[in-house]
C-alpha cells in the first residue's frame, strides 16, 4: 500500500487519467473480418479469434477444423493456428475447404 493518499480521477489532469485507464486495460489489436473489425487482446492468437467468430455466428457447436483460414491471404493450416499471432490491421478470412477429386 502507497502511504500517499490517492487522488480522484476527477482531480487529475485530462492527460493523467487518459494514462490511468490506458495502463488498466490491456492493449488491443483490431483485425478485419468478413464480418466486421473485431478488437482482440494484443498476443491473441488465430484460434482465439476463430472461437470467437465461430460464436458470433451461432455455431459455438461447430469445430473450428471443419472451416480453413487465411490470414493476410495467406492459408493457416490448422495445427498453426493456435501459434499464430495476430497484429493490429490483420485480414483473417475463414472459409469452408474445399474438397474433393
Amino acid at each position: 500500500m502507497h502511504d500517499t493518499p490517492h487522488a480522484s480521477l476527477a482531480s487529475l489532469a485530462p492527460t493523467d487519467a487518459l494514462a490511468i485507464n490506458s495502463a488498466s486495460q490491456p492493449p488491443l489489436v483490431t483485425i478485419r473480418t468478413d464480418q466486421g473489425p473485431l478488437s482482440l487482446v494484443q498476443g491473441s492468437t488465430l484460434a482465439e479469434a476463430l472461437g470467437i467468430l465461430l460464436a458470433a455466428h451461432g455455431v459455438q457447436g461447430k469445430p473450428a477444423d471443419s472451416v480453413a483460414t487465411a490470414v493476410n491471404g495467406q492459408f493457416v493450416p490448422r495445427n498453426a493456428r493456435a501459434t499464430h499471432l495476430l497484429h493490429d490491421g490483420d485480414a483473417v478470412l475463414c472459409f469452408s475447404p474445399i474438397t474433393g477429386g
